[in-house]
């Protein structure tokens, strides 16, 4: 029987590469989109609002795997030849989107209203306000929460693997498939997951505490 060896590793490196810029396309298009989600949720304008929150709950209220299934089947239904990379990367750019404008949409109504109020009495527009006021201070609330999605997102890369995109969960089906060693290939994918989520979850629990010290300082 076959052993498992440097070949094999490779292969599940190069099916960790995949997981990794999955990861950063989806967390980075995603995060554009979510801001300007989490902008439209805070909106003046109450039918701007409506169709963020909307856009939300479709995200939110419907699982991921369905998503992708839809995203990845529904395009070819319409005619759109796509492969299974450009597919996930829609999926999840749109999951993370709805995920990631909630998250700020929270931080940014956490901001004490009187900001908004002086901001105004200066004659500080609406846009101005946003960037130089608001969003700074939400932003950096809702760092844990972010990235506590982004360990999320990252595990859940593994769902790619149904339309046909191999990443780090998908390789390692393929050589457990082939080693007929399901304990030891999946315990090595779960290390590589492993080792990739907890810096993220380290880095978040920190910043965490950071703000939490920072808080009760101010007060």
């Amino acid at each position: 029987m076959r052993e498992f060896a440097l070949p094999e590793m490779f292969f599940l490196l190069q099916g960790l590469k995949w997981t990794v810029l999955l990861t950063i396309i989806s967390f980075v298009g995603g995060g554009i989109i979510g801001l300007a989600i989490a902008l439209a949720r805070v909106s003046p304008i109450a039918i701007v609002r409506r169709i963020a929150a909307a856009y939300i709950a479709l995200f939110q209220g419907t699982p991921l795997l369905m998503q992708l299934f839809v995203v990845y089947y529904g395009l070819a239904l319409l005619q759109f030849n796509i492969d299974a990379w450009v597919a996930v990367s829609l999926a999840y750019t749109a999951h993370a989107s709805a995920f990631l404008g909630d998250i700020w949409r929270g931080t940014i109504q956490s901001i004490p209203p009187g900001q908004t109020e002086a901001s105004n009495a200066l004659a500080i527009g609406y846009v101005s306000r946003m960037r130089d006021v608001i969003l700074p201070q939400a932003l950096k609330i809702s760092l844990p929460a972010t990235i506590g999605f982004a360990v999320q997102l990252t595990k859940g890369t593994s769902l790619a693997a149904i339309v046909g995109f191999v990443e780090l969960a998908r390789a390692g089906q393929i050589v457990s498939n082939l080693l007929f060693q399901p304990l030891l290939v999946y315990g090595i994918v779960g290390i590589i997951y492993f080792f990739i989520c907890w810096p993220m979850s380290l880095f978040g629990s920190a910043m965490e505490r950071k703000l939490a010290l920072a808080s009760r300082a101010a007060d």
